[in-house]
């Protein structure tokens, strides 16, 4: 009987900046990237490598992230509430936020 064992690989990584190692070609594509945010106003670059072995589709990668994307707004709206909401207390019970002094 042959035993089969599915084997893949994924690789996935985001950068905010140029890292020290990277080649001339990196180097003036984040130059390209931080010019372009100037230009914008306000925006946030990053690049995402990703790379699946066995090869998924262009389209399921996309899929995958626009989905994390979705979540990572979800995540960053629920901190935004809380920051809301503990801002409010802390201005109508700021006496719950006082530090005893340590003895």
């Amino acid at each position: 009987m042959k035993v089969y064992k599915p084997e893949w690989q994924c690789t996935f990584s985001v950068n905010e900046g140029v890292e020290e190692s990277a080649s001339w070609k990196q180097r003036v594509a984040w130059r390209f990237r931080e010019f372009a945010d100037r230009l914008d106003g306000g925006g946030r670059t990053i690049k995402i490598d990703c790379n699946v072995t066995p090869e998924v589709s262009r389209e399921e990668v996309d899929t995958c992230l626009e989905k994390g994307f979705a979540l990572s707004q979800s995540l960053l709206t629920q901190l935004a509430h809380q920051a809301a909401c503990e801002d409010v207390m802390r201005d109508a019970k700021a006496e719950l936020f006082e530090e005893e002094p340590q003895r």
